[in-house]
C-alpha cells in the first residue's frame, strides 16, 4: 500500500535555529529525525526555494518548503520492474551483477529503486524467501556503491543454507580494488576487529571491542601514476564496509571513498572503486560447488586505462 506525497510550508519564526531541528519540530508525527535528513540531503526541503545543508543555522522569516515523498506502508516492499544482469539462474537462487548506486533493500531515505525491489518485480515467490519482506532473498549484501556478484535465494530453504555457509565462512568471496597508495608489501593479511564509530555512527571503524574480520590482499598491477595499486582482496569474514575500513586503516584508501578515503578526491569517480568479481559457494540444494565471475565495469576499466596512458 502507498501512501500520497504531501507538502509542508511554514515560515521561520526565529532566528539561529538548524533547519533539520526545525523540521524535525514541525512533522515529529510523520518522520524520523534520520528520515528529515535524507530528506534534506535529497533536495526534498528548500529555504526559499534554495536547496541548503541540515545543520544551516536560519535567521527567521524564511520560507521553508518540505515535500514528504510517497510511502511504502512499514514492512511492504513495492515490486519494480528494473533491470538486472543475471548470471545464473534455476528454481532455487540467482546469481547477479549488481550495478554501483543500487542499494540492496530499503531504508531511510532508500524506499524505492532498490535490489529487493527489483527482484520483487521479477520473482514475486522471493516474497516467502525471508520472514523480514525488506530483506527477501537477501543472502549477503555490497555497498551501495559497491558493484559485482551477489546470490540471492529464491526460497526460505536456499537461504538458510546459503546463510550458514557464509557464517562457516566457506563462501569464497574476491574483489578488485584500485587504491590510492600501495601496501608496504605485495601480499597481506589484516587481522583488525571492526566496530561501530563511536564518534560518527554511520561509519565503522577498526575497534579494540569490534567483531573479528580478517582480510586478505594481492597487489596485482601498481603500473599507475601517483602510486596507486590495483589489489585482489580476499573477505574472510564479512564485516559492515570491511574491506574499506581495512585498506583505509593500513593507509591505503580506496580511490573514490568519500568516507573513508581522502577528503579530496584526486581522482573524480561517482563511487568508489570497488567490484565483487568472484564468488564461489556450494549449490545449496545439490552441493555441487558453484564459481562464478563478473568483469569489471567498463567504467572502472576506463579509470584503468586512462591511468596507464603516459
Amino acid at each position: 500500500m502507498t501512501m500520497d506525497s504531501q507538502t509542508l510550508e511554514f515560515v521561520v519564526q526565529a532566528a539561529g535555529e538548524r533547519l533539520d531541528r526545525l523540521v524535525v519540530a514541525q512533522v515529529r508525527d510523520l518522520l524520523s529525525r534520520a528520515q528529515v535528513q535524507a530528506l534534506i540531503k535529497a533536495g526534498q526541503v528548500t529555504v526559499n526555494g534554495a536547496q541548503v545543508k541540515p545543520g544551516v543555522k536560519l535567521k527567521g522569516g524564511e520560507r521553508v518548503q518540505v515535500i514528504i515523498p510517497a510511502r511504502v506502508e512499514e514492512g511492504v516492499v513495492q515490486p519494480e520492474a528494473i533491470p538486472l544482469a543475471v548470471l545464473y539462474e534455476d528454481e532455487d537462487i540467482v546469481v547477479i551483477d549488481k550495478p554501483a548506486g543500487m542499494t540492496v533493500h530499503p531504508g531511510v531515505g532508500n524506499e524505492t529503486g532498490t535490489l529487493v525491489s527489483a527482484l520483487l518485480a521479477r520473482w514475486p515467490e522471493i516474497a516467502q524467501a525471508d520472514p523480514e519482506p525488506k530483506r527477501a532473498g537477501i543472502v549477503h549484501r555490497l555497498d551501495k556503491d559497491t558493484s559485482g556478484l551477489m546470490v540471492i535465494a529464491k526460497h526460505d530453504r536456499a537461504r538458510r543454507r546459503l546463510m550458514a555457509q557464509f557464517q562457516s565462512r566457506t563462501v569464497e568471496k574476491t574483489y578488485i580494488a584500485l587504491v590510492e597508495r600501495a601496501p608496504q608489501t605485495r601480499t597481506g593479511r589484516i587481522d583488525a576487529p571492526i566496530g561501530r564509530d563511536p564518534q560518527q555512527r554511520k561509519r565503522m571503524a577498526v575497534l579494540r571491542g569490534g567483531r573479528p574480520a580478517i582480510t586478505e590482499y594481492e597487489v596485482i598491477d601498481n603500473r599507475f601514476r601517483d602510486g596507486r595499486a590495483l589489489l585482489r582482496v580476499r573477505l574472510l569474514t564479512g564485516r559492515t564496509h570491511q574491506i574499506r575500513v581495512h585498506l583505509a586503516f593500513i593507509g591505503c584508501p580506496i580511490v573514490g571513498d568519500a568516507v573513508y578515503g581522502f577528503r579530496r578526491q584526486r581522482l573524480k569517480l561517482k563511487r568508489h572503486f570497488l567490484h565483487a568479481a568472484e564468488l564461489a559457494f556450494d549449490h545449496p540444494m545439490s552441493g555441487q560447488r558453484l564459481r562464478f565471475q563478473a568483469p569489471l565495469p567498463d567504467g572502472l576499466q576506463e579509470v584503468l586505462a586512462k591511468l596507464r596512458e603516459p
